[in-house]
């Protein structure tokens, strides 16, 4: 069985590979398992300064793997586990103390774009496109979007984004008010390089202490955001409506 998830190290740079490239990176259990384990050992590595994340294939990731719905509700308890591990993503992201870069292209849907938005960089190929279905499939967002997205690009977009699911381009991002650097496909990877190493080479005690301090500024609690979000995409997860929505998707 292959990696769901690559690990790789040169020079103080740990790229992050989502590796279900015949799926679009699509997120599922052992994909979530294997990012927080791989965000985890990056972020307690002294040796590593930078993490960079990014997608196999065709796609950053193309969000919540609808063919898995099923397996990802249980019980209560259980539900609430599952969603609990979807936020640990958004944790090891943003209040870890390590740069996190995102390199993207293709598809960013649902989740995947929440760990877009989770970045502190994000380098974005012209080709992307990003959206959140959640709320027309009667379920929720996660990885604190509710703070951070209306943060980012102010609460009346965030609210049009997130309730209306509409899809985006690359060329949109500036308009929407974010703040992501728009390259060509063929120059995304060189260009992510370029500014990691930059980073990198920096002192990486200040360079951890603007990011906890930006993120406190800026941000505030974001753990009671990412309460409520668990709350509420708890309630969707087990709604038998929202399974059928999903199961109809895939028709």
């Amino acid at each position: 069985m292959k990696d769901t998830v690559l690990f790789e190290v040169n020079e103080a740079i740990a790229t992050i590979t989502l590796n279900r490239p015949e799926r679009l990176n699509a997120i599922n259990p052992p994909l979530l398992e294997a990012l927080t384990a791989a965000l985890q050992r990056a972020n307690d590595d002294p040796h590593i300064n930078v993490i960079v994340l990014q997608g196999a294939g065709r796609a950053f990731c193309a969000g919540d793997d609808l063919k898995e719905f099923d397996s990802q509700v249980g019980s209560k308890a259980e539900t609430r586990a599952y969603i609990e591990k979807i936020q640990d993503v958004t944790r090891q992201i943003c209040l870890n103390q390590k740069i996190v870069i995102g390199a993207i292209h293709g598809w960013a849907v649902g989740g995947g774009l929440e760990w877009v938005i989770n970045c502190d960089f994000v380098i974005m190929a012209d080709d992307a496109r990003f959206f959140f279905p959640e709320i027309s499939l009667g379920i929720f967002v996660t990885g604190a979007v509710t703070r951070l997205l209306s943060q980012q690009i102010g609460i009346t977009k965030a609210k049009r984004m997130i309730l209306l699911g509409d899809q985006y381009s690359a060329s949109d991002a500036k308009a929407l008010g974010f703040d992501w650097e728009i390259v060509k496909p063929q120059a995304l990877n060189a260009r992510t390089r370029a500014l990691a190493t930059k980073i990198a080479a920096l002192p990486q005690g200040p360079v951890s202490d603007l990011k906890n301090a930006l993120r406190e500024a800026a941000n505030g609690d974001l753990e009671q955001a990412m309460h409520l979000e668990t709350e509420a995409t708890l309630k969707g997860f087990l709604d038998p409506e929202s399974a059928a929505r999903a199961r109809a998707r895939l028709d």
